[in-house]
């Protein structure tokens, strides 16, 4: 442990991959703030969106731009081959089985919401459990909520120790007869632990219990495949990985798929409709009720380009260089504590100064030009675990900069100042 602080960190040597060239991509980063050079460290909230994806947006609603599915004229033939095309993207990215596995919503909730209400109706009774996690966001402890609300089951919660690890031993414990559903985040939005997610759905399937997985966090930040983890559902959002806001996935399983009954109705989700009986569309349109959002899904198959397009391995080490670096230096500052230490992290450092509140702290931040997040990040019960009300959070992508961290270190220092 003492030896540690010693090791000198070094710029990881990735001749492909240039964060200044990376950066170009971004018109965003080149804006000021108040006179001050942006340094955009709100990545885990919503990422910035490289030129490639605005521009295939942009092109849609000027050249192509019609309703799919259902027009025979040459504008809408086109626009279905777009979004239908960012489906497959998705379905190779994540490496499902069939393009049938992937449900477009409109993000990480909605497919949480989705499962919650469809597989979670009519398949949940009154006593029946679902395990989830201490570090979940709301998005995954509300929805499991209403259908205790509803059906009368009940939530085992996994505990975390003061790392902000999961008690893998105590969750293998945790299952029964009664055990029906176990929903679990790959990697926290606040502590940025990575949960051994391949060994906590093989205990699950063990018990034979289906597991999804809230995968928001983890995509910008690892490759997924989830064939691989052989999760039953994965969810998540394309904005948290350089895409559009409001356009996301729900990975299921086909069995699974195939047995639960619609979300919603309307529009698209059907074959044929009378006032007496009704008969659903194939997967995946039997869960897309309604004209989606083209724009988003086809910019989120130029996301999927991107991504593709860049050395997103390389991409990675250097986001795995800045938070190792970030967490060397800010842990120098006499007073902060970092909420979250666990030996396997992704891109997150949440802290807190001492007596001085996170909103101070980011207020001060912004007048620097520093974007950052600070409150409870949608995560009350993690606050809880900690004993902190609040925290200031920090978030990196692929296109900050070791520069940027420097300067964070500058405006906390800044803050403690202004605070005496």
């Amino acid at each position: 442990m003492k030896s540690a602080p010693q090791q000198k960190l070094s710029l990881p040597s990735i001749k492909t991959f240039d964060v200044e060239n990376i950066r170009d991509d971004f018109p965003i980063l080149k804006q000021k703030i108040g006179g001050k050079k942006l340094v955009y460290l709100d990545n885990a909230a919503t990422s910035q969106k490289p030129k490639l994806v605005i521009d295939a947006m942009n092109r849609y609603y000027t050249e192509e731009n019609s309703n799919i599915h259902r027009g025979v004229h040459y504008l809408s033939e086109l626009s279905t081959q777009t979004y239908e095309a960012a489906r497959g993207k998705i379905h190779k990215h994540i490496n499902s089985n069939s393009e049938k596995e992937i449900i477009f919503v409109r993000g990480t909730t909605e497919a949480i919401n989705l499962v919650a209400q469809s597989y979670g109706r009519h398949n949940f009774t009154e006593g029946d459990e679902i395990i989830i996690s201490a570090m979940e966001h709301h998005s995954n402890i509300v929805p499991w909520q209403l259908q205790r609300d509803e059906k009368g089951i009940n939530l085992r919660v996994i505990p975390i120790n003061d790392k902000g690890e999961l008690f893998v031993d105590k969750y293998e414990n945790m299952f029964n007869s009664r055990t029906k559903m176990v929903a679990l985040v790959h990697i926290s939005n606040v502590l940025g632990t990575i949960n051994p997610v391949k060994e906590m759905i093989s205990i699950a399937h063990r018990n034979g219990v289906p597991v999804l997985i809230d995968g928001a966090q983890a995509v910008p930040h690892s490759r997924i495949d989830v064939t691989d983890l052989d999760c039953d559902f994965y969810a998540f959002s394309a904005h948290k990985m350089y895409g559009p806001t409001g356009v996301g996935v729900l990975y299921g399983k086909e069995k699974y798929l195939e047995s639960m009954p619609p979300y919603q109705g309307g529009g698209d989700m059907i074959k044929s409709v009378s006032f007496e009986r009704t008969i659903y569309n194939d997967l995946p349109h039997k869960f897309e009720a309604g004209t989606p959002n083209i724009a988003g899904g086809v910019g989120f198959g130029a996301t999927i380009d991107y991504i593709n397009q860049i050395d997103f391995e390389s991409a990675l080490a250097h986001e795995e260089f800045l938070l190792k670096y970030a967490t060397e230096e800010l842990l120098k500052i006499t007073g902060l504590r970092i909420i979250g230490t666990a030996k396997h992290k992704a891109s997150v450092i949440s802290f807190v100064l001492e007596n001085i509140h996170p909103h101070d702290i980011g207020t001060i931040l912004d007048d620097e030009g520093i974007a950052i997040r600070t409150g409870h990040h949608c995560a009350q019960p993690v606050m809880k675990c900690f004993e902190v009300p609040a925290t200031a959070r920090a978030s990196f992508g692929i296109y900050n900069t070791k520069e940027e961290v420097d300067t964070l270190v500058r405006g906390i220092h800044r803050v403690k100042k202004v605070f005496g």
